[in-house]
């Protein structure tokens, strides 16, 4: 394709760019009235305590609607790069690229989703090449922490950009192989325009470390343990997973997995090569009577997820894996920022079971980030020579710095967007052109919901203020003629406490609300229920300094 006066190359990222999580990169190439599209990765991230009832939060790709897709390219299977495919694709409706490893996992997820029959999914060999209209796109492998990670040298006819996904530099990546330096190099000799590049280490110097280090240490301190030994994870952790089952083989233990994502990635790991001269896993329950000193669990929960395989088994209530004084827990794994309270509760519930707890902090050895760190990102630039660099996959801070870096070494030009922030990579100076509709949706009771939904509003409002429910009975005429029944939720005021008479109080002022009403209000019910819910907002300020839910139920006799 040859290029026009009119076309420009833009990057447009709807999730990810001052975030860490929840991917989807968008590139542009053509004039803006018909401009064509890739997209790269469709990822999600989690609920907290902001978002009561949200497990699961995607990108909104309203954006897109009416877009010419050419091709949905999946870096590596990560679920803040590929979570969202069941829940968007049908917004998008264009062919998926990936290679095998991830390839498997897409079909996983679309399958639960019920749409698998509909997608249409290309896999991709490793280091392969696709051409979709004005871009032709290279996988790169890279290292990471899962298998197949793959940057992509996304070529058009104005210039060549290196968007990295996630990476590091690992020489001894025990699963995959080394990052693919000279085609990097290659790129750079070529003329790199510009390098979309990960920002989640940007503030930590030196380099992420090695996993043959980590095989290392882990083999070390398994082999020093007697007792039952758990060891919580990422399940995606293809080479992790690897060095913890032959670190428990070399110490003569067998190895049960604890959660269905375990189970999942290692299907996925054995069907394209990996883990294939290790032996049997053991079920739960065979492991359950297996001698102490001779088995090892692999668990999902390592951020101290309340469903997962670890939370149960420190609660008590994994119906097979049982762990107490004597056994061990080590946590093979990063605390990710946000869930220091969760992970802290986990093992605190270990601890108090008398099973020992290891993590990095104390063993530093037994975890490294799959992420660059600064040295890294020198490396990466000394051998791309990127003229623009865009910084993503972290937070605004994260960004400004990686900006800063990329200056310091020379790099001439940087550009920082938030999401929905379209950059123009050429022609002409990197700009940011125009900003378009981006946010987030939420998975609600299985269903998408915006972020301003009613729904998840009220449940936000309820968790903070509470929920009272008024309910009477009134005649035809209007009268009240029963008692008034108020019951909280979630306030300090209850039959047997100091402040249950607020109850009766509340009662009274519901009484007196609608005793003010006369003539037709008396038989609207909205607005009976409104000037309940004011007089009983109003009071409940006084009371509790809180303004609640207020229900109102009137039985009509």
């Amino acid at each position: 394709m040859k290029k026009k006066t009119s076309d420009e190359f833009v990057f447009l990222p709807l999730g990810g760019s001052g975030e860490i999580g929840m991917n989807l990169n968008l590139y542009g190439y053509g004039p803006e009235a018909n401009r064509e599209w890739i997209v790269v990765d469709v990822g999600v991230t989690f609920g907290d305590l902001s978002t009561p009832g949200v497990d699961v939060i995607v990108p909104d790709p309203a954006f897109l609607e009416g877009e010419t897709i050419r091709g949905i390219v999946l870096t590596h299977a990560h679920e803040d790069h590929i979570g969202a495919l069941g829940w968007l694709w049908s917004r998008m409706k264009a062919p998926l690229y990936a290679t095998p490893f991830t390839v498997f996992l897409i079909r996983e997820k679309l399958r639960e989703a019920g749409i698998l029959d509909q997608v249409e999914i290309n896999e991709i060999p490793l280091g392969g090449s696709i051409d979709l209209g004005p871009f032709t796109v290279d996988f790169i492998t890279m290292t990471h922490s899962i298998a197949e990670p793959n940057g992509l040298a996304i070529r058009t006819p104005l210039g060549t950009v290196l968007h990295t996904g996630d990476w590091k530099i690992d020489d001894e990546p025990i699963v995959g192989a080394v990052t693919d330096s000279r085609a990097i190099s290659r790129l750079g000799d070529e003329g790199v325009l510009a390098m979309v590049c990960d920002s989640t280490n940007v503030f930590v110097e030196g380099v992420a470390g090695s996993e043959g280090g980590v095989r290392d240490a882990l083999t070390e301190l398994i082999g020093s343990l007697k007792g039952r030994i758990a060891v919580g994870c990422f399940a995606s952790n293809v080479a992790r997973m690897d060095s913890v089952i032959r670190a428990a083989e070399a110490s003569g233990r067998r190895v049960s997995l604890a959660g269905r994502s375990m189970h999942r990635i290692t299907a996925a790991a054995k069907s394209v090569g990996m883990m294939q001269d290790i032996k049997p896993f053991l079920s739960e329950q065979e492991a359950r009577v297996w001698p102490a000193d001779e088995i090892l669990y692999l668990c999902t929960g390592s951020q101290g997820e309340a469903r997962a395989a670890l939370s149960r088994v420190a609660e008590g209530t994994h119906p097979y894996i049982k762990l107490s004084r004597g056994d061990h827990c080590i946590f093979s794994s990063r605390v990710i920022p946000g869930n220091e309270l969760s992970i802290g509760r986990l093992q605190d519930k270990l601890t108090d079971r008398g099973v020992r707890i290891y993590t990095e902090k104390d063993h530093p050895g037994i975890h490294v980030s799959g992420h660059p760190c600064r040295e890294e990102l020198r490396q990466m630039y000394a051998w791309a020579r990127p003229k623009i660099a865009v910084p993503t996959h972290g937070m605004r801070r994260h960004l400004a710095e990686h900006a800063n870096l990329a200056k310091d070494i020379g790099v001439p030009e940087t550009v920082t967007p938030r999401n929905g922030d379209m950059v123009r990579l050429a022609p002409g100076p990197a700009a940011i052109i125009d900003e378009v509709p981006s946010g987030r949706l939420y998975v609600d009771g299985g269903r998408l919901v915006t972020e301003q939904g009613e729904a998840l509003h009220e449940r936000r409002h309820a968790s903070t203020n509470g929920v009272l429910i008024v309910s009477f009975a009134m005649d035809r005429r209007g009268k009240i003629v029963s008692d008034i029944d108020v019951r909280a939720i979630g306030l300090p005021g209850d039959a047997e406490s100091p402040l249950g008479d607020a109850l009766d109080d509340l009662a009274e002022r519901a009484e007196a609300a609608v005793t003010k009403l006369k003539g037709a209000a008396l038989d609207d019910e909205l607005v009976i229920e409104q000037a309940v819910s004011r007089a009983l907002k109003k009071a409940s300020q006084q009371i509790w300094d809180r303004r609640p839910i207020v229900e109102t139920i009137v039985l009509r006799l």
